[in-house]
């Protein structure tokens, strides 16, 4: 005998191609907007891509950009105290790393790194480190 609940989970599981055309098109043509305009309700997202640009900034002072940078890959290992999939929690570990982080290095997160995130979140895009820099070892991480 066969479950009445089969025949709608069979509906609810077909593939419409022009749903999935429109969803596809709606999904490159307004992600990383949306992911944008999400990130800077985020009352840390500021300081946390001003704190990105101060790391990669050949003017930061080598032990800042240590700090900076331990607690920014911190931030992205997938691996940490509290999983970041954890519900409420997880995130919790991954700010208080990176609040000391700015504390520490503070001085080195200048104006023009603040500048810097504010542009990226209203649209602009996300500046790479200079390849010659990066050669000479005065910046550590470039894209």
């Amino acid at each position: 005998m066969t479950n009445p609940a089969d025949k709608y989970a069979d509906e609810a599981l077909r593939i419409d191609p022009v749903k999935m055309r429109s969803d596809a098109d709606l999904v490159r043509g307004r992600f990383w907007d949306k992911l944008r305009a999400s990130l800077s309700r985020l009352p840390f997202a500021q300081k946390l891509i001003a704190a990105r640009y101060a790391a990669t900034d050949p003017a930061t002072p080598v032990r800042d950009k240590a700090v900076l940078l331990g607690a920014l890959a911190y931030f992205i290992m997938p691996l940490d105290a509290i999983p970041d999939f954890v519900s409420l929690l997880g995130f919790t570990d991954d700010l208080g790393v990176l609040l000391l982080a700015l504390r520490t290095a503070s001085g080195a997160i200048r104006p023009e790194h603040h500048a810097k995130a504010r542009e990226w979140l209203d649209g602009g895009p996300l500046a790479t480190a200079d390849p010659d820099e990066v050669a000479r070892g005065r910046v550590i991480d470039h894209e």
